[in-house]
């Protein structure tokens, strides 16, 4: 199963984070401070069928990637969304 990462903030507020699959919520939270905590506390309650997951921050996709590269290295994960989300804003100005 590959499941669906939503993580949304900016760097001034607490971010939030959404788990689905096919469009069904799976779990949520918010109040978290970063991104990075974000996708850290959403990897960690996946269930076991899950063999990959759909990142997104503020509404921009920036990759599907194997549950085992994620929870390896988040903060690549992290930055490359952030990186991307950005890139794609800028280029909406």
């Amino acid at each position: 199963m590959i499941v669906r990462i939503d993580i949304d903030g900016n760097d001034i507020a607490l971010y939030d984070y959404r788990v689905s699959y096919q469009s069904e919520d799976l779990y949520a939270d918010s109040g978290l401070s970063s991104v990075l905590e974000a996708l850290v506390a959403a990897v960690e309650g996946l269930a076991p069928s899950v063999v990959g997951v759909e990142v997104w921050y503020r509404g921009v996709v920036s990759g599907t990637y194997p549950l085992t590269v994620v929870a390896m290295s988040p903060d690549q994960i992290t930055e490359h969304a952030q990186n991307t989300t950005a890139a794609i804003e800028e280029a909406m100005q």
